[in-house]
């Protein structure tokens, strides 16, 4: 299937390592040039030529993402390849904090605010006037099923509710302007040097086997392949009627009807 990807200009932010290395790969491979950034100099510089290697122009930034240069900064390298097509937003995290709102500071939430939204918040604000000049655009943030339903600390859970609410709002008012807004939600998903990574590494096969048992109906943790797959498809012309959507990607995980 043909995507209708080839010459546009993608920017992954997180993009050198786990899913946002898997969604520049999978767009790569589809004819997208790519700009990646994330804070470690080494793989950053190993996951471009990764990239490069399949043929299509890279940028790569090394930058701290909740830095208020860093996204004039990252769109700036995006935009010495050619203007803005496509924003993946994959950067987020935030496991510090308690699961209670007392075990939590004030500057956890706001961190995990940070991370998980205001960064895609301001990065959206400098890549629209070209897509909406160009009357094209997709964005696509990497939520979490745990933005849907219960799990994970407050401020992580928190974050990734909030920037689902704003994508959905955001596909209304970009909608008129063909630029298409929607959210992705992982489960459990297993790369190198990844929370679930360490999980399955770190705890007692015991607690392993039987957290896989209790969560997972596939009986084994995610792989990034369908993630980069599912946000390349999203990125597409033939998805032309998905907007304000969040879909899950975990395997059955989630218990949720909605």
């Amino acid at each position: 299937m043909d995507l209708g990807l080839s010459n546009r200009n993608a920017i992954i932010t997180g993009g050198s390592r786990g899913l946002g290395r898997q969604i520049a790969l999978s767009l790569a491979q589809e004819g997208c040039n790519i700009t990646i950034c994330a804070r470690e100099p080494k793989q950053l510089s190993e996951t471009a030529k990764e990239i490069e290697a399949l043929g299509v122009r890279v940028a790569s930034v090394e930058v701290d993402i909740t830095e208020p240069d860093a996204p004039e900064m990252i769109v700036s390298a995006a935009n010495s390849i050619n203007p803005v097509d496509i924003l993946v937003n994959n950067v987020g995290g935030g496991s510090r904090g308690g699961p209670s709102l007392e075990a939590t500071t004030d500057q956890e939430l706001q961190e995990a605010l940070q991370l998980n939204l205001l960064a895609a918040t301001r990065l959206i604000r400098l890549v629209t006037p070209s897509m909406r000049a160009a009357q094209w655009g997709r964005i696509v943030s990497v939520a979490s099923i745990w933005g849907r339903e219960y799990g994970g600390t407050i401020g992580y859970m928190t974050g990734k509710a909030a920037l689902i609410a704003m994508s959905k709002h955001l596909a209304i008012e970009l909608a008129p302007d063909n630029i298409l807004v929607n959210t992705i939600a992982p489960g459990s998903i297993r790369f190198p040097g990844g929370s679930w990574e360490r999980f399955a590494t770190t705890q007692p096969e015991e607690v392993v086997s039987r957290f896989i048992e209790t969560n997972l109906p596939l009986g084994k943790f995610g792989w990034p392949e369908p993630v980069g797959d599912l946000v390349a498809y999203l990125c597409s012309e033939r998805a032309g009627l998905i907007t304000g959507t969040c879909i899950n990607i975990d395997g059955g995980q989630t218990r949720s009807l909605i």
